[in-house]
């Protein structure tokens, strides 16, 4: 699929919502899209346009606002496409994808607390990678890096 009839088919469906579809290396194309529009371009995706595997889930952090991205793979078209959608920097959401492709679940948690985005009605939003309770996202560009702590080394006399 080419990405000038990728955006014909999502037009009709997400209307306003659809910022367009871009050429993208090796891509059916790059769809970008308003946070609100998730859930309908996800089942759009899936169901009416045969994208039935989810591969990755991310988030970058571009100082003024965050952007979540999603690479979706479908094995009738034997391609791939990515979805992305600028959010809010401060309070960033989105509402999940894990309803329509269960392997969204884990990648949503690390995106959630590595960059900071929340997916809105997520099964199950807790810590993968972190400990719990720690209450930094280490890969928002402000994050700074602290002093490691002075460590007391003992040594063993054998």
């Amino acid at each position: 699929m080419e990405p000038k009839e990728l955006e014909a088919r999502l037009a009709g469906r997400l209307g306003d919502s659809l910022l367009g579809v871009e050429p993208f290396q090796g891509l059916a194309g790059r769809v970008r899209f308003r946070p609100e529009a998730a859930m309908s371009l996800f089942l759009t995706m899936r169901d009416e346009l045969g994208f039935v595997h989810l591969s990755c889930v991310g988030g970058i952090d571009w100082v003024d606002h965050r952007e979540v991205f999603y690479i979706l793979w479908s094995d009738a078209l034997k391609q791939y496409v990515l979805l992305s959608s600028d959010l809010d920097g401060k309070v960033p959401h989105i509402e999940t994808a894990s309803a329509v492709w269960p392997s969204a679940n884990w990648h949503e948690r690390e995106a959630w607390e590595l960059v900071g985005i929340t997916f809105d009605h997520h099964p199950d939003l807790r810590h993968l990678l972190l400990p719990e309770g720690y209450q930094f996202q280490p890969l928002l560009r402000s994050f700074l890096l602290h002093e490691p702590e002075e460590l007391e080394v003992k040594t063993r006399h054998v």
